[in-house]
């Protein structure tokens, strides 16, 4: 063949036009197990507990459990916060008032508040991750000022974040608390949630010494005990471990716990029933775009994994990550940093498919027994439209990542094999981010004469480019035919952000555009179901997945 008819060949199949990238190729055999598919991203977390109530709040919870097909997990900070002088919720901040004292120093336990909120999450099936935190006023050593005000400019870290004046008082509360629980839900119910200990220890979220927060967990973990043998305590939710102050103070903690002298016991070692730390991405904003990185965020899972496996006591402790994001704070909009403006549209679905993915793979690749991996991501009241918080909906609108995870409750039973000539490693991307070439990856599972396999286009920089052309070949199938659907999160699809933009980005929407938004927020198909023939146990699949976009294939034998 002649340079000028090569040339025309090419042309003819559509790889040599501007920019135009190779065709990805990747073989997925059904036959192949490699791992189980663990539902660890059921778990989901948010500041604001006063929102689980509120009519949006219940919409997206109920979404969630109906998403999942294993009880959802919900983390909720402020629990046992007090109002204080707050006029209401506010971002990073809500309250309870569970815990109040009279004018003896008497407490005064009032429950309505708290179980309101886990009265919300049981009616559903859902289970708390009940974080025993903040301080209540009347029991903070420091109770002024109390309330912060962040969302103006203010002081986050106020009275809310100290140790308590007396640590009776503390356990007291907690044993309080977990009595309650079991009395209201049944001690069946109790047992299977999990429970931990503040949040973020090593920065401000709390006030007191690290030797102070031991002997606070060892007091909390003493009175939940007494009221619940049975209950499961871990921690130290510690933030992102690649830092070598996170990561100390996550190793002393377990040190403490296995080793050390218990304060509100004074026998040797304290409960600790599962490991939670805090992984978190650093985007930033370069060159006019959003620029991401994964990389940062794998790193805490690494390092944290490797921790725990340096105490061999701890073999097959279940771990919690547990808040697993982008970057750290959920409650900054887009107006407060442009970085932010990653949060609407793809840019958050594909990043989330793609890391979710990279987190299986560290979990193997460690042997280690991963419970939850919990996004800090809910909704919130009061805020414009699109106003680019870290959330799932937005007035009661889904975002496109939501349809990511309703795409990963669509998969289970064991995780099968996928090969690329495209796609990154968990190594690759800890040490260079995806800042080359596009991140074309799968990862795929079989569950009964269900295969699903999840399949996406990812790039840590938030700028346009041509889509990829992607041969899907899937083996190890066991009949002639198969049915087929193929769902899509991309621009055009399950993508209620770009249906609000070509309405003009409304903020007084009509009850029509509501209903078309509302629509468009769930999961979509790129295509009619159809039948697919298989020959000699494999069938192909090529289509096009545009820059940020991922396909889900669900194949039913």
């Amino acid at each position: 063949m002649n340079r000028v008819a090569l040339l025309c060949f090419l042309l003819l199949c559509g790889r040599i036009v501007s920019g135009q990238p190779s065709p990805v190729s990747i073989q997925v055999n059904a036959a192949k197990p490699v791992g189980e598919m663990k539902p660890f991203w059921a778990f989901f977390g948010y500041d604001e507990p006063n929102y689980t109530t509120r009519k949006d709040g219940q919409k997206l919870l109920t979404e969630l459990q109906q998403l999942s097909p294993v009880p959802v997990y919900v983390r909720a900070h402020n629990l046992l916060t007090s109002k204080g002088n707050s006029p209401g919720p506010d971002l990073k901040w809500g309250f309870t008032d569970a815990y109040r004292e009279d004018a003896t120093g008497k407490p005064i336990y009032t429950w309505t508040v708290v179980d309101s909120i886990v009265d919300t999450y049981v009616r559903r099936g859902m289970k708390p991750l009940m974080e025993i935190g903040f301080m209540p006023k009347d029991l903070s050593s420091k109770p002024e000022p109390y309330e912060h005000t962040w969302s103006k400019g203010g002081n986050i870290w106020t009275g809310w974040t100290y140790p308590p004046k007396d640590y009776d008082k503390w356990r007291e509360l907690v044993y309080q608390w977990a009595k309650h629980s079991i009395d209201r839900y049944g001690k069946q119910e109790v047992t299977s949630w999990l429970w931990e200990v503040w949040n973020e220890p090593d920065i401000g979220y709390w006030s007191g010494t690290f030797d102070e927060y031991c002997k606070m967990y060892d007091y909390a973990a003493d009175g939940l005990k007494r009221a619940c043998p049975e209950c499961t305590i871990g921690g130290p939710h510690t933030t992102s471990p690649r830092s070598e102050k996170a990561y100390s103070y996550l190793t002393r903690f377990i040190e403490h716990c296995l080793r050390g002298q218990n304060y509100a016991t004074g026998k040797t070692g304290t409960p600790l029933q599962y490991i939670g730390f805090h992984a978190k991405g650093n985007p930033e904003f370069v060159d006019g775009h959003i620029r991401m990185n994964m990389g940062v965020q794998l790193k805490d899972i690494q390092r944290a994994f490797e921790a725990v496996n340096s105490f061999p006591e701890l073999k097959n402790i279940p771990i919690i990550i547990g808040e697993c994001d982008p970057e750290g704070c959920a409650a900054c909009a887009v107006t407060r940093d442009p970085k932010y403006g990653y949060r609407n549209g793809t840019m958050y679905s594909s990043y989330t498919a793609s890391s979710f993915a990279r987190i299986y793979e560290l979990m193997d690749q460690y042997n280690v027994n991963l419970r939850g991996a919990v996004s800090w991501s809910f909704e919130f009241e009061d805020q414009p439209w699109f106003a680019g918080f870290r959330d799932l909906a937005t007035h009661g609108v889904d975002k496109p990542v939501l349809n990511i995870f309703r795409m990963f409750g669509k998969m289970g039973g064991q995780r099968v094999a996928v090969q690329t000539n495209r796609g990154l490693t968990a190594a690759n991307i800890i040490a260079n981010g995806v800042r080359a070439a596009n991140d074309v990856n799968a990862i795929a599972s079989k569950n009964g004469n269900t295969i699903g396999v999840m399949v996406w286009n990812y790039h840590d920089d938030d700028v346009t480019g041509p889509a990829t052309p992607v041969q899907l070949t899937i083996s190890g199938l066991d009949k002639n035919k198969v049915q087929v659907r193929h769902y899509r999160v991309d621009d055009k699809h399950s993508n209620s952000f770009e249906t609000w933009k070509a309405m003009g980005s409304p903020q007084q929407v009509s009850t029509d555009q509501y209903k078309t938004l509302e629509k468009a927020g769930q999961l979509q198909e790129l295509a009619p179901p159809a039948t697919k023939t298989v020959a000699n146990g494999t069938t192909t699949f090529t289509f096009d997945l545009p820059r940020q976009g991922v396909s889900f294939l669900q194949l039913t034998l």
